[in-house]
């Protein structure tokens, strides 16, 4: 069975390259698996830099209790860095493959994304969120908004292509585009010290989830809501003056175990396995 599905990996990876090649989406600039680490180390430094620059006068105490605090601690930095994917993107002219998902994976993976969205629903911390100040929550929702897209564009996007592009397997694809986005968490130890380590190995996780996503929908787009409403999940909580952790918690930590286990038992049949289901399908935009 583990020797079927590394080959039927191989031949999906193949059967990846062939495609681009024929949409003609192999041109643009290249760039090496340590350029885009480099870039993303950048990215992340937008993020923190930036934050601390122009929120240098936010005191930590209030945290997110104002409009104000999270425009200036958050919402530009995140604008920032929206900026420099975009403009990394267009240099390399990478937009087709960035955009769209050459094959899909077996129907049975959108569990994943709407497992993911109902957490997400269920899981947020809506009587925290109605109580505070419209304001705040729509500068709340811009956040989580532009940085879900960003992030998706930068390690399931440029990040993924890249590796893609050094013929690497989907299942190191898949790996290292992951691990990326988990280490790039690690700048979050400025501000939580060693609780960061914990959360880039859950983001580890989750970058795989959104990968699955991405390859399910055919089009990068629902890996961004998705994303989204992950960082709102969190983020609910910890708004206001008062700000207060989500009482379903539990229902984040099993749903990521049963996703684990789900995905773990199935990961020889996540790969296409018949011609109609290889059939590129993006979403609708």
């Amino acid at each position: 069975m583990v020797a079927c599905g590394q080959a039927r990996e191989r031949v999906y990876s193949a059967r990846i390259h062939l495609v681009d090649a024929r949409q003609g989406d192999g041109g643009g600039r290249s760039l090496t698996w340590w350029q885009f680490l480099l870039l993303a180390i950048g990215y992340a430094a937008i993020v923190q830099v930036a934050g601390r620059l122009i929120g240098a006068d936010v005191d930590e105490d209030d945290g997110w209790a104002t409009a104000g605090n999270v425009v200036e601690s958050a919402l530009i930095p995140i604008a920032l860095s929206s900026l420099f994917v975009i403009t990394l993107a267009t240099w390399l002219r990478w937009w087709p493959e960035i955009i769209h998902e050459p094959l899909r994976v077996q129907r049975w993976v959108r569990i994943v994304p709407i497992a993911l969205a109902l957490t997400a629903l269920v899981g947020s911390s809506w009587g925290n969120v109605f109580d505070q100040p419209a304001g705040l929550v729509l500068a709340l929702v811009l956040v989580v908004g532009i940085g879900g897209a960003t992030e998706e564009l930068m390690f399931r996007g440029v990040g993924l292509v890249t590796f893609r592009r050094m013929g690497l397997t989907e299942g190191r694809v898949a790996l290292y585009s992951s691990l990326a986005f988990g280490a790039v968490h690690l700048s979050n130890a400025i501000g939580t010290g060693t609780n960061a380590i914990g959360q880039a190995i859950v983001v580890c996780f989750t970058g795989y989830l959104l990968y699955l996503t991405r390859r399910w929908a055919g089009a990068i787009w629902l890996a961004m809501p998705v994303h989204s409403s992950q960082d709102f999940l969190i983020l609910s909580g910890q708004i206001g003056v008062d700000p207060s952790a989500s009482p379903l918690s539990l229902l984040v930590i099993v749903t990521m175990i049963g996703l684990a286990v789900l995905v773990w038992r199935r990961r020889h049949r996540i790969e296409p396995g018949t011609a109609a289901e290889a059939v590129p399908k993006p979403l609708a935009v």
